[in-house]
């Protein structure tokens, strides 16, 4: 059982906020971001690669990705490992995961960009597939790319 919150309310579905990552890999991916942009790629692989389950360095590496399909699979990799994550804190297939926690802002990174993706090789269901299920997670809107 997990010890982060899942927020039931009369007014709506529960609420998941997903726990923040170690101090030593924030640490690290704000390092290897700060870097320049002939190390930066290589920098934040080595996060992913020391914290395989860090949604947020594996959605700053598909921002990184060297053209789409790279971009994708990275993204596509943050999105299935935010699944697990989702499902590891309690989250059960419905209710919101919102931008404005901090925490929740990799998994939906991840999510945003491999609805760019797919739309950019020409997958357009599963763009619009990723879109919707953002815009489930948080009705707010798609977050900010970057």
């Amino acid at each position: 059982m997990s010890d982060q919150p899942v927020n039931f309310s009369a007014s709506g579905p529960p609420e998941t906020v997903l726990p923040a990552p170690e101090p030593a890999a924030a640490l690290a991916l704000g390092e290897a971001l700060s870097l320049g942009s002939d190390q930066r790629r290589a920098a934040v692989a080595a996060v992913v690669a020391r914290w395989p389950r860090y949604l947020d360095a594996w959605a700053r590496l598909g921002d990184l990705g060297r053209d789409e399909v790279e971009r994708y699979a990275y993204y596509r990799i943050g999105y299935h490992r935010g699944l697990d994550t989702l499902r590891a804190n309690g989250w059960r297939g419905s209710g919101f995961v919102r931008w404005r926690h901090e925490t929740n802002r990799g998994l939906l990174r991840a999510m945003r960009g491999l609805a760019d993706m797919a739309a950019a090789i020409g997958e357009n269901d599963e763009a619009e597939r990723c879109r919707l299920f953002i815009l489930q997670l948080d009705p707010s809107g798609i977050p900010p790319t970057g």
